[in-house]
């Protein structure tokens, strides 16, 4: 949870403090003073201790009313390596959300995501909230809004075409939603000289990975 200082999140401060790579990914410090979240290894000033909550994940950062921070791209964040053990099972729906869509389309549910992982979908969403901080659906929003970001920055493709692939339902909730993570509309960081950059494995691309760990 945001500002919940628990061993793991002492461990947290050290590692925003020597901007250690090995948690990028892990954890987001989220900036009272400037409402923003940032990777572990952000190269600006760190901001004064006081000032700063950590979260388990994008979403959950998110949640907490905070924005991505666009130089250090928390969209571009490694999912940690620290969900191993008998927290596999997060690691897996996390991925099947982020990376295959698992929540994205009509007729996709926690509780048809929940089936497929052998388990309810209270327990599912126990874990998430336990582990990521965020719900299934909170994660999933974070997943369309950073994807979406990918592909303003990294191709040229229309808005109603990066909402699409973005997986959201239409161009119009995609505007709302970027409005509201971003503060500001999604042509705004729209690449300003363009490359042609719509081909297939360059969208590709720009919707793998992601920093929702």
């Amino acid at each position: 949870m945001v500002g919940d200082m628990t061993d793991e999140a002492a461990i947290w401060e050290r590692a925003w403090a020597d901007r250690d790579p090995a948690f990028d990914g892990a954890f987001f410090a989220c900036v009272r003073t400037t409402g923003i979240y940032c990777r572990c290894v952000c190269p600006v000033r760190l901001p004064f201790r006081r000032n700063v909550d950590f979260a388990p994940s994008a979403a959950a950062a998110e949640a907490a009313g905070f924005r991505p921070c666009l130089r250090c791209r928390p969209e571009a964040a490694p999912f940690s390596p620290a969900w191993k053990g008998t927290l596999t099972t997060v690691e897996r729906a996390f991925r099947l959300i982020v990376d295959d869509g698992a929540l994205d389309g009509e007729g996709a549910t926690v509780e048809g995501l929940a089936a497929r992982l052998g388990m309810t979908e209270r327990h599912l969403r126990r874990l998430f909230c336990r582990h990521l901080g965020a719900t299934p659906t909170a994660i999933a929003r974070t997943a369309r809004v950073q994807r979406a970001k990918r592909l303003l920055t990294g191709t040229d493709l229309s808005m109603t075409e990066v909402a699409l692939q973005a997986g959201f339902g239409s161009l119009r909730r995609f505007n709302a939603v970027f409005v509201e993570v971003y503060r500001r509309p999604p042509g705004s960081i729209r690449r300003k000289t363009p490359s042609h950059q719509a081909e297939p494995a360059l969208v590709a691309e720009a919707l793998t990975g992601s920093s929702l760990g």
